[in-house]
C-alpha cells in the first residue's frame, strides 16, 4: 500500500505514541502527552507534527511513522531547527522516513531554519540513512535503564545540616523558585544549541502542567530556604519512570546534592509501584554518567546527533 504523509490529527495520538514506543522504547510516550504537546506548542516554535500512514487516499490508514519538529525559539541563536523521525520497525524500508524528513525540512526552511539537528540511533543503518541525506554526526548521548523493581538502590541518607528534602508538590502555591532553578541548571547543560529560559508563563503551561510530570516523585533539595538541586520525575502510569532532569545550581555544586535528590526520588518511585527507570546523558557529561552508574543504570542505547546546513 502507499505511504502518505500528512498533518497529525487528534485521533492519531495513540498511534503516534505506539510508533514512538516501538522505535525508541527508552523514552516515555503516551497519547495524553502528545495531545498536550500539540495543544501547547509555543507559537515561535512553528511546531507541526506529521505522520506517515499506511493506506488509502483519505489518509485514514495505520500510523507507521512520525516526525517531531520545531524551531529553537528559546535559543539566542537564530535559524536553528530540529527534527526527529521515528518509523515503526515493522514498517521500515518503505520510504516513510524519507517522506517525513522532506516534509519536515521544507516546513522548517520556510520558517527560517538554516541549521537542522536530528537525533539518530547509533547503528550503521540509521547513521548511514542520515548521512546519505546530507547530515553529519556531531555528538552522542546515551539512554540508560535501571531495573527499578529488582535494583539494589543505595540506602537513603539523612540530609546534611541545613538541607531539607521536599517534593515539587510543596511548591504548588508558587512554582517560580523551581523555574529559576530549572533555568540556571539548563543554561550549562551540554548541547549543540544554547537555551535561554526566560518565559515563566510558558514554563508553567508546558512544564509544570505537563501530564508526564510527577510532582510527588520530583525531589528538591532546599539549602537554608533556597532550592539548590532537583531531580525531575516523569511517569506514564504504566510502571515506567524517567528522570527528566537532575541538576544543581552552580553555587551549591560539589556537595553531593544531585545524588541525594535522585536517590530519594528513585526510592519514592519504587514505593509508588514503578518497575523501570530511564534517563539520558550526554556522552561527555562524565559527572552525571558516574552518578547513574553508581545507582546501577546501564546504557541501553546510544543516539548520535546529526547536523545539516541548508544552502
Amino acid at each position: 500500500m502507499t505511504v502518505i504523509v500528512r498533518d497529525v490529527r487528534p485521533g492519531d495520538a495513540e498511534g503516534y505514541a505506539r510508533v514512538r514506543r516501538a522505535a525508541l522504547p527508552f523514552m516515555l510516550a503516551t497519547a495524553e502527552q502528545f495531545l498536550f504537546d500539540w495543544a501547547h506548542a509555543h507559537p515561535g516554535s512553528h511546531a507541526r507534527p506529521f505522520v506517515a500512514v499506511d493506506g488509502r487516499g483519505d489518509g485514514d490508514g495505520e500510523v507507521v511513522g512520525t516526525v517531531q519538529l520545531r524551531i529553537a525559539h528559546d535559543s539566542p541563536e537564530p535559524g536553528i531547527g530540529s527534527l526527529n523521525v521515528y518509523v515503526d520497525p515493522a514498517h521500515q524500508g518503505r520510504g516513510a522516513g524519507t517522506l517525513l524528513l522532506r516534509a519536515a525540512e521544507e516546513h522548517l526552511a520556510a520558517h527560517g531554519a538554516r541549521t537542522l539537528y536530528s537525533w539518530v540511533l547509533d547503528a550503521p543503518e540509521h547513521r548511514g540513512w542520515a548521512e546519505r541525506r546530507g547530515y553529519s554526526p556531531s555528538r552522542s548521548a546515551h539512554f540508560l535503564r535501571l531495573d527499578l523493581a529488582g535494583a539494589g538502590l543505595p540506602p537513603l541518607q539523612a540530609p546534611p545540616p541545613g538541607v531539607e528534602l521536599v517534593t515539587a508538590e510543596d511548591f504548588a502555591a508558587d512554582p517560580r523558585p523551581l523555574f529559576e532553578l530549572d533555568a540556571v541548571t539548563t543554561a550549562d547543560e551540554p548541547g549543540d544549541v544554547s537555551v535561554a529560559m526566560d518565559d515563566y508563563a510558558h514554563w508553567l503551561e508546558t512544564t509544570w502542567e505537563h501530564p508526564l510530570l510527577d510532582r510527588a516523585l520530583t525531589t528538591v533539595a532546599v539549602v537554608d530556604g533556597v532550592p539548590a538541586a532537583f531531580s525531575v520525575a516523569q511517569t506514564d502510569g504504566l510502571g515506567r519512570y524517567n528522570t527528566g532532569m537532575t541538576g544543581t545550581a552552580p553555587a551549591f555544586r560539589g556537595r553531593g546534592l544531585a545524588k541525594l535528590v535522585k536517590n530519594a526520588s528513585l526510592h519514592r518511585a519504587r514505593e509508588a509501584g514503578c518497575t523501570e527507570a530511564f534517563t539520558g546523558n550526554d556522552a561527555d557529561n562524565g559527572p552525571m554518567l558516574a552518578i547513574n552508574r553508581w545507582f546501577g543504570y546501564a546504557i541501553a542505547a546510544t543516539e548520535v546527533r546529526h547536523v545539516r546546513t541548508l544552502g
